[in-house]
């Protein structure tokens, strides 16, 4: 099993979920983060006033998938997220050593 975490420009989290829906992924966790990479922020203008915005708003999407499914779930995401512009995000995989679903008590990718 796989634990996927995708960092992502927020409007294009419909499209994601959509494309990793097609796949047959059945759930997911999203959160909104802020953060930044190589693009370092930018400059913004308020009231006549320039400030810089160091931490750029994002989605966070984690996904635990059985280890068949993985590199279908990263082109789905990589397909959807891409703008072909600088800050379309990051995709970290790593390796998930159990899942316990608490309900059933259900282990492994059952309980995926």
């Amino acid at each position: 099993m796989k634990l996927i975490t995708a960092i992502i420009k927020p409007f294009k989290l419909d499209d994601v979920r959509e494309g990793l829906s097609e796949i047959g992924v059945q759930g997911m966790t999203v959160t909104e983060v802020k953060g930044f990479g190589r693009q370092k922020g930018h400059t913004e203008l308020y009231r006549g006033a320039e400030y810089v915005v160091d931490f750029l708003p994002k989605v966070k999407v984690e996904i635990a998938i059985d280890d068949s499914l993985l590199d279908q779930a990263l082109e789905a995401i990589t397909k959807a997220a891409n703008t072909s512009k600088v800050g379309d995000g990051k995709i970290f995989v790593v390796n998930l050593e159990e899942v316990v679903r608490i309900r059933t008590g259900e282990t492994g990718p059952e309980a995926v």
